[in-house]
């Protein structure tokens, strides 16, 4: 029962980030969206994810955050 939940919010998470990982499998979603390399910082109380630089997925990983998060509150 858990993997079929796990399967289906993988292929949803494909879906909301991009057109090509809306028919990639659940294993390349996992490799390029959800195993991020990333490096989390916190200052003054927030934390910031660091992104690799040049990561070719940055467009797909962020729109799947905006979409499941929503963009980040003016400051």
């Amino acid at each position: 029962m858990l993997a079929a939940i796990a399967f289906n919010l993988t292929r949803a998470a494909g879906a909301l980030a991009s057109a090509f990982h809306a028919k990639a499998t659940t294993a390349t979603i996992r490799t390029q969206l959800v195993n991020v390399p990333t490096r989390i910082a916190r200052s003054a109380r927030r934390l910031r994810l660091h992104l690799p630089r040049d990561w070719p997925w940055e467009t797909a990983w962020t729109q799947l955050f905006d979409a499941t998060c929503g963009p980040p509150a003016a400051a």
